[in-house]
């Protein structure tokens, strides 16, 4: 089965298999469940916050809702780098720890495509990985023969994390 084009629809099937989005930081393979995707916008310019975190980039207005922005490459200790055309901001949606619910905007270099994971082929990252990417991680597998590594949202968006 190929893990990109399977037609099943919904976040997971009866055989463990999980949509994620997948996207491209620093020219890496990154994935999210498919189900937190609230959605993907289009670089826009955000309302800087005061003393705010270098990862955070501003605020945004969505649709009446205050969303915070992310840098996702700042967030996982990768150099920044300027914006493309590419560049696009993934909007989120979790339960934190706290029982309330969080949206931010992650801005990745560009989204990729939706595939289809089975959590049997999830392998936990190498316990040598970096503070941040190890921090972050919930998994890697593999799409078409190219390593991609699933991210815990809890951890990367934690109320608490954010303002670190």
């Amino acid at each position: 089965m190929n893990k990109r084009t399977d037609p099943r629809a919904g976040g997971v099937d009866h055989a463990g298999i999980e949509q994620h989005l997948t996207f491209e930081v620093a020219e890496e393979l990154f994935a999210i469940p498919i189900l937190s995707v609230q959605e993907i916008r289009r670089w826009e310019a955000v309302s800087r916050i005061p003393h705010a975190p270098g990862h955070i980039l501003g605020i945004i207005n969505l649709r009446g809702l205050v969303v915070p922005v992310m840098d996702l490459r700042r967030r996982l200790g990768i150099e920044p780098r300027d914006l493309t055309p590419t560049t696009a901001v993934i909007v989120v949606r979790i339960a934190g720890s706290d029982g309330a619910e969080h949206v931010v905007g992650c801005v990745v270099d560009g989204v990729s495509d939706v595939a289809h994971i089975d959590g049997a082929d999830v392998r936990p990252p190498p316990e040598v990985c970096g503070r941040a990417e190890g921090q972050y991680l919930r998994g890697i597998s593999t799409i078409d023969e190219r390593l991609v590594m699933l991210l815990d949202l809890e951890r990367l968006i934690e109320p608490a994390a954010l303002a670190a």
